[in-house]
């Protein structure tokens, strides 16, 4: 994919938006020092041009009974292409993996999974990820405290 031509109004936008994204077109614009309609036609530039992916609201897992956040650490017994399609299948079906990633090194995915308590943890384990992916080998490290989370991408100064 090619990277976007930005321009530093472009990624005070984008700066604004990580921190805010449900200010009005008004209020963004007001901080950027554009035109309310100049301010809505760069946004939707970012919009189509894919830059800007989408809105969602960030929930807290606390609150919502997701009282345990594990890493998952996972090694596939095979690494040709169908054992590879059916392990990311398997994943896409799980609510409880929050992300996956494909990591280069000793390991082949990194799951970040939220779950109730160590009960719901084992029966994903042990039913789910254990059972059907075609999985070797796991390692898993539970989140004692979150000192940073995701907030957006650190963007380039310009």
């Amino acid at each position: 994919m090619q990277e976007a031509s930005l321009d530093r109004i472009d990624l005070l936008l984008l700066d604004e938006l990580q921190r805010s994204g449900r200010q009005t077109n008004a209020e963004l614009a007001e901080r950027v020092n554009l035109s309310p309609s100049a301010c809505l036609r760069r946004v939707q530039r970012l919009e189509r041009d894919g830059v800007i992916a989408g809105y969602r609201a960030v929930v807290d897992p606390d609150r919502v009974g997701l009282g345990l956040q594990a890493f998952v650490r996972v090694q596939l017994s095979r690494h040709d292409s169908a054992a590879i399609e059916a392990f990311v299948g398997f994943v896409e079906t799980w609510d409880e993996v929050v992300s996956c990633h494909a990591l280069t090194g000793d390991m082949d995915y990194l799951l970040q999974v939220a779950v109730r308590d160590l009960e719901h943890f084992s029966r994903f384990l042990l039913d789910r990820l254990l059972n059907q992916a075609g999985v070797d080998d796991v390692n898993s490290s539970f989140v004692l405290r979150t000192v940073k989370a995701f907030k957006g991408v650190p963007l380039p100064s310009r």
